[in-house]
Parts: C-alpha cells; sequence; structure tokens
C-alpha cells in the first residue's frame, strides 16, 4: 500500500495551488478581453471563430497537450522565439503547466462570460453611452460591476480547472518532481508505482481543494 512520505505530498501541493492561481487570474484577464470584443462585433465566421475557443473543452487532453508540444517546442518559430527571449525553452517548465492550465480551462471561463455579459441589460449600458461615457467606461464602470458575480464564478471554475489538469500538462510540461509535477500528475505516478497511500493522500487533498472552490461558487448564486 505504500505509505506517507510529508516531504514528498507537499511540492506537489504548493505548485498545483501555484499553477491554478496563477493561469485562473491569466485566462479571466484574457477571457474579459476577448468577450468584450467579440461581443461588440459581427462578422462572418463568428461562430466558426467561438467553435474553435470551445475545442479544448472537448478534445482530449492530451491532444490539447501535443498541439501545444508542437506549437512551442524547440522545432517551430514560436518556441525558438521564446527560447531566444528567455534564454531557455519553455516546454517542460512550470510556466507550460501555466500556459496548458490556461488553455483547458479557457473554454469555461470565456461561456461563463458570456453569459454574465449577456445578462446585463443593455439599455444600461446605452444610458451610460447617452451621457457621454466612452466603451472603456461603459465596460469598466457599467458592464464589469454588474457581471461580479459572472466574474467570480469564471475565475472559481478556472481555478478548479486547472488544478485538475492532467493531460495537456503532462504532454507539455512533463512531470519532473519538484519542478514541474502536479496532484494530478502526483497521483498518477503513485498509483504506478503501487504507493496507494499517497496517490489517496493526494487524492483528497484535490477533491477537498475542488469541493471547497465549487461549493463556494454555488453559493454565489442568486
Amino acid at each position: 500500500m505504500g505509505h506517507i512520505n510529508w516531504a514528498d505530498f507537499w511540492p506537489p501541493v504548493h505548485l498545483s495551488l501555484q499553477v491554478a492561481l496563477l493561469s485562473s487570474v491569466l485566462v479571466l484577464l484574457l477571457g474579459i478581453a476577448v468577450c468584450w470584443w467579440m461581443s461588440k462585433r459581427k462578422f462572418r465566421g463568428k461562430v466558426l471563430l467561438e467553435t474553435f475557443f470551445m475545442l479544448p473543452l472537448v478534445l482530449p487532453p492530451t491532444v490539447v497537450g501535443f498541439l501545444l508540444l508542437v506549437l512551442l517546442g524547440r522545432r517551430s518559430w514560436i518556441g525558438q522565439w521564446i527560447e531566444g527571449l528567455f534564454n531557455a525553452p519553455i516546454v517542460f517548465t512550470w510556466w507550460a503547466a501555466v500556459l496548458a492550465s490556461m488553455v483547458v480551462a479557457f473554454p469555461l471561463v470565456y461561456q461563463t462570460l458570456k453569459t454574465g455579459f449577456a445578462s446585463v441589460d443593455g439599455h444600461l449600458l446605452d444610458a451610460a453611452r447617452s451621457i457621454g461615457a466612452s466603451e472603456w467606461q461603459v465596460f469598466r464602470h457599467v458592464l464589469l460591476p454588474l457581471s461580479a458575480r459572472s466574474l467570480l464564478s469564471s475565475y472559481i471554475l478556472g481555478f478548479a480547472r486547472a488544478i485538475g489538469e492532467f493531460g495537456a500538462t503532462l504532454m507539455i510540461a512533463g512531470n519532473i518532481p519538484g519542478r514541474t509535477q502536479t496532484l494530478p500528475t502526483a497521483i498518477y505516478v503513485a498509483v504506478d508505482s503501487g504507493n496507494w497511500t499517497m496517490a489517496w493522500v493526494w487524492t483528497t487533498a484535490i477533491i477537498v481543494i475542488s469541493f471547497a472552490m465549487l461549493l463556494f461558487t454555488g453559493r454565489m448564486k442568486p
């Protein structure tokens, strides 16, 4: 069954929380910008673009991870540009785990924000414009405050999705203990090595964290 080694227990927990916190903030900011931009425009192919945004929700995470690996690996110009900029590749780093978490969480964040923005009474936005408010002022002082509940829900859903990410993270960030090993990959390795005790402890930790975040989201609903 194995035994509990607390020195081995904490690094994946700490890294998972670090990755989830950063990726959820970044994907929320990205989701807000994209959702606002999309809500302001009508163009041919908009449905196709939104369908593309939702793809990570239905694609196997390993496929998402493989595509990210191809896109950001050393053989791609993007990967070479990043390596030249930071003097190090992004793949197999904890930043790769952040990026993978952002990609898989984006559909949930975007869809929640889209619903929240659409629920705001358009007459209130028009009223703000009629008294001389710029689009930025309408966005900042009217839309965002009235969408506060959706913003919080989006962040928590993004966090919960990020902390549970496995397949894409394993593909692009790997499973390096102390560097890129998150809770899901640590659980996988523990089960594979027969250490069921550590697997249960890590599983309990991720269930408690995810349950708490989702419970908080549910309590925020009207």
